[in-house]
């Protein structure tokens, strides 16, 4: 049944991403065991009885090491704690709240299955931290998911990397003309992500390319925290001008965290954190997001060498890493406000984006 399913790993991962994003535990299985494992943030207190009542007494709190740095302890791995009660909004706190401190609890680092259950739930788009907890005997687990670990940690290898088009048509925009709309499914959690192509621009010749994240706030309702929307337009009307150009709208919303880790950094934007401290207080990196599978569009289209318009030095390196030349990057401005001035400054001075020293609001 391979050929009609496909790669059974393959949709092993994503049946198991919906089981998470659900709510609902899965089994990951390795060579260091089982586990069960839940997204910490969908866990209750009535479930941690239940698990207790199972016999599943061992349970543990696995966190990135960004947010074990945040809570005091000076790692680079992630690691575990023993989840010693069944006071679901206390786990919570450890796991996002701002004032959090982990004072009798010491964290080992997790072990192969504990770090794969958490990389599933954090390519399910959820807050990174997941309970997991180890199976032992032969419990009734009857229509539970199980991916093995190996399927976890090749998923995010390989099969991410290879979009796939699914669509097709003309949709002329507005103060642009004509332009392609082409639907690519693949990237985490095989959603779809679009290519714009801009007028007729020639494959022969090294084309204009944006990458650009989906940001809902700023593309759709014009935000004044941030300039996506400024960018998003105003490259797509220089293509025009320029004779074509191809934009890549990709789901990688929050740097790659999810609308609503999003939308949890902005509340704590508004407590006074700058954008990226906010996300490291929810166990984030820096920036999530993979540009790897932009390169794989554009392959896909027929463009292998872009002049790349962009502030941000990760793209354009990210490109020349997965093979298309670049061959010369574009610096692309929006408005500077009250609201978005510390969040440009930021990116400048943490993340190494080319923006402009004297910012105004």
């Amino acid at each position: 049944m391979q050929d009609l399913f496909g790669d059974p790993d393959t949709v092993a991962i994503e049946r198991a991403l919906a089981e998470i994003r659900s709510g609902r535990p899965v089994v990951v299985s390795g060579e260091e065991g089982s586990a069960l494992t839940l997204a910490a943030e969908s866990v209750d207190s009535k479930a941690l009885k239940k698990l207790r009542t199972a016999g599943m007494t061992d349970l543990r709190l696995v966190l990135s090491p960004a947010r074990l740095r945040l809570l005091g302890h000076d790692v680079e791995t992630a690691g575990s704690i023993e989840i010693e009660d069944d006071d679901a909004e206390a786990l919570l706190n450890v796991v996002c709240q701002v004032d959090a401190r982990l004072e009798r609890a010491v964290p080992r680092s997790a072990c192969r299955t504990e770090t794969a259950g958490l990389e599933l739930v954090r390519l399910a788009y959820l807050l990174p931290a997941a309970v997991v907890v180890p199976i032992e005997g032969k419990p009734d687990l009857s229509g539970v998911v199980t991916i093995e670990t190996a399927a976890i940690e090749h998923y995010r290898k390989h099969v991410l990397t290879a979009p796939h088009i699914v669509s097709r048509a003309p949709v002329p925009l507005e103060d642009v003309g004509d332009t392609e709309f082409v639907v690519f499914r693949g990237g985490e959690g095989m959603r779809d992500q679009v290519a714009v192509i801009v007028g007729s621009p020639d494959p022969n010749e090294a084309v204009y390319v944006r990458i650009h994240s989906a940001c809902l706030t700023g593309d759709l309702f014009a935000s004044l925290k941030c300039d996506c929307g400024d960018q998003l337009r105003s490259t797509v009307k220089r293509m025009a001008e320029m004779g074509g150009g191809v934009l890549l709208y990709l789901d990688q919303e929050g740097r790659g965290n999810g609308i609503a880790n999003k939308i949890r950094a902005y509340r704590l934007q508004h407590a006074g954190y700058d954008t990226y401290e906010a996300d490291e207080i929810l166990g984030f990196d820096l920036d999530q997001r993979r540009f790897d599978f932009a390169a794989a569009m554009l392959r896909e289209l027929g463009f292998t060498s872009v002049r790349l318009m962009t502030n941000n030095p990760e793209k354009v390196a990210a490109l020349r890493e997965a093979g298309l030349n670049v061959a010369s990057s574009h610096r692309v401005m929006g408005r500077s406000t009250e609201h978005n001035v510390s969040y440009l400054e930021t990116k400048r001075d943490r993340a190494g984006h080319i923006i402009a020293k004297d910012l105004k609001a």
